[in-house]
């Protein structure tokens, strides 16, 4: 058909595209923030900088357009990155296999002269063991021009995800819940767990960012399978248990217990309150920030 790619096969479908960054002349005549824009995962969207930072306002481009079968939209792809210095980040772009090429492909680029800035990004293996096992990343994020990951234990610098520069979290909230949950995306799609956990107020990452934080407001403890609702229950100073579904709960510098939907009532009693955690987060963003803008002449 007109204007689609014709090559069905999604792996080469997706090499192409990259063969055709990687051959093209890169500039860095302006910059780009590349990370997963879906709108229908809240962590996935308010997880990047352009949306905290008037420099990079809509400069934006969503990572998985690569696969895009438009034709007008992967050579939108190309010609934004090849013509632009790269943010990626923030979100869980490393260590998954949905954005291996990608990230590969940013690491041969900035080997090419590209300026390359990780911000935020973290691990995403959906091995737990392999988090254990080898802590490294796929890439080496060390051919990057600036790192920061919000991995607290892997190579590069520590920097927590830029979203809680969002205002919102200046908001107060009075408590009702003692005890609240919070599904991902996968989980809400479950009508035998949501049934089996019906006692306890339920909510979800696919909702909104008022609601979601509004929700995380009024409860005490959260339960949750989301990073983003982990993360933004830590800097309100919630008590919260996680069940991970991948290992990007495993290595945030702040440790919550960990455990299953099976046996997370046992564990809520070792929950703990931290405090202090939204203004050490915002305070190395808006320092990391600088050495971005310094890097990319901005």
């Amino acid at each position: 058909m007109f204007g689609l790619h014709t090559e069905f096969n999604s792996e080469k479908r997706k090499q192409n595209v990259i063969n055709k960054v990687l051959e093209r002349e890169q500039k860095n005549d302006g910059v780009i923030n590349i990370h997963r824009i879906n709108e229908k995962n809240v962590g996935d969207f308010y997880c990047a900088p352009h949306l905290y930072f008037d420099v990079l306002k809509d400069k934006k481009l969503d990572i998985s357009d690569l696969r895009s079968y438009k034709k007008s939209v992967t050579n939108n792809w190309i010609e934004q990155i090849s013509n632009n210095s790269l943010i990626i980040g923030g979100g869980g772009l490393l260590n998954i296999k949905h954005f291996k090429m990608q990230m590969e492909m940013f690491e041969k680029l900035a080997q090419k002269g590209k300026k390359t800035v990780i911000w935020g990004a973290g691990h995403n293996e959906i091995n737990l063991d392999n988090f254990n096992q080898n802590k490294k990343y796929w890439v080496d994020v060390t051919k990057f021009g600036l790192v920061g990951t919000r991995d607290y234990s892997f190579p590069g610098e520590w920097v927590p995800c830029v979203s809680c520069l969002n205002p919102i979290f200046d908001n107060q909230y009075t408590e009702e819940h003692e005890v609240g949950l919070i599904f991902n995306a996968k989980s809400t799609k479950d009508k035998e767990l949501s049934k089996k956990f019906e006692r306890y107020p339920l909510s979800s990452n696919t909702t909104n960012l008022e609601e979601m934080i509004s929700f995380i407001g009024k409860c005490n403890t959260l339960v949750t399978n989301s990073y983003h609702a982990m993360y933004w229950a830590i800097l309100m100073e919630k008590k919260v248990v996680c069940i991970p579904a991948t290992s990007k709960f495993l290595d945030f510098k702040y440790k919550t217990p960990i455990t299953t939907f099976e046996d997370f009532e046992s564990k809520i009693k070792e929950a703990i309150k931290y405090t202090g955690v939204l203004e050490e987060c915002r305070e190395i963003n808006l320092k990391f920030s600088e050495k971005v803008f310094n890097y990319l002449n901005l």
